[in-house]
């Protein structure tokens, strides 16, 4: 409604007040300011746009002008205060329906990622923000040194990109507990990898975590809920890869899905490196580089900073300890089992 003509309500009084002003001299009293502060107040909540709203009042001050008597300089003052009043008022009004639409936003984020309302209200709620919660959507999440708010610099920064590069597309930008979300369509995966790749440039090296598309309403709070899964499983698994996807982790959730037998797995299997000197975590350390660099013991002595044959006694002295050999492979995938189950479950740090 912003080229709208403004009606003759939202003008009311302009004349009489300034054409009293021009012959006093006086300044606008405070009843006469408020009811021009009401007026831009009322002109914003019917949607009048403020440029046809300034238009209007000096086309009244105008009309008025000829038949007002006194000074000039008094009328032009009379005239800047009336503005002044009706400008303050609208944007006040539109302040506070930044931060009701800000509040509602906020809450509908909360209740889409918690699931805690009704699913088809959610749903009729979702369109007012772009998504439409009967397809899939998939869910990305970022994290970085930093916790981000909603309009802060990078969140705004992202947006731009996105915006820049896809358009309208259904996407939803967001932050929760300082991370950065995108929500999209889960047939675009186009745009997660983008939100991905300015999101790590963004935070300065952060990490993101992909979750799978999920269908339904409550499928955003699946697909985030994934999300979180696996930025939680990347710092206990010292995951360092800038993106991460939940569907290529999926071995990971299996494997503690029964924590007690994990748990059994790794005592019965590890539980003698306790007896090493030093403790069990530096031959842990060494199983774990070793089975990441492929069991290639000269890319695992590099990496541990350690010479071949300092490697090899380890995996001797592991062997020895538990009964299992690391470069045998029908004793590795036990061990390497075993490592996996310990990182997750934080042994030997954690008794279990």
């Amino acid at each position: 409604m912003t080229g709208a003509e403004i009606p003759a309500d939202y003008v009311s009084g302009c004349a009489g007040i300034l054409a009293d002003v021009s012959t006093t001299g006086r300044r606008l009293t405070r009843d006469e300011l408020d009811s021009r502060r009401e007026l831009g107040e009322r002109a914003a909540e019917a949607g009048y746009g403020l440029r046809a709203l300034i238009s209007a009042h000096l086309t009244a001050a105008q009309a008025a002008w000829p038949s007002a008597p006194g000074s000039s300089d008094s009328a032009l003052a009379g005239v800047h205060q009336i503005i002044d009043a009706v400008v303050e008022g609208y944007e006040r009004a539109q302040r506070l329906a930044v931060r009701q639409e800000e509040a509602a936003r906020r809450e509908f984020i909360d209740d889409l990622l918690y699931g805690r309302s009704d699913l088809g209200h959610l749903a009729e709620r979702a369109e007012r923000f772009g998504l439409r919660l009967s397809h899939a959507h998939a869910v990305a999440v970022a994290c970085g040194a930093a916790a981000y708010g909603e309009g802060d610099a990078v969140a705004r920064q992202i947006e731009r990109a996105l915006i820049a590069r896809f358009g309208d597309r259904s996407i939803l930008l967001t932050t929760k507990d300082g991370r950065l979300l995108c929500v999209a369509p889960g047939d675009q995966e186009e745009v997660l990898g983008y939100f991905a790749k300015q999101a790590f440039a963004a935070t300065d090296g952060g990490q993101v975590a992909v979750g799978r598309a999920q269908p339904g309403p409550g499928g955003v709070v699946q697909s985030y809920e994934e999300a979180l899964s696996v930025l939680d499983l990347a710092d206990r698994m010292e995951l360092t890869a800038p993106v991460l996807y939940a569907a290529d982790l999926l071995v990971y959730p299996v494997l503690t899905r029964d924590r007690q037998a994990m748990a059994d797995l790794v005592t019965h299997t590890l539980g003698s490196l306790t007896k090493a000197r030093g403790g069990a975590l530096p031959l842990l350390e060494t199983l774990s580089v070793y089975f990441d660099s492929g069991c290639v013991a000269t890319e695992a002595a590099r990496r541990l900073s350690l010479s071949v044959r300092a490697l090899t006694y380890r995996l001797q002295r592991i062997h020895q300890l538990t009964g299992a050999n690391p470069a045998d492979p029908t004793h590795r995938y036990m061990l390497q089992t075993a490592v996996i189950g310990a990182r997750l479950l934080g042994w030997p740090e954690t008794e279990l």
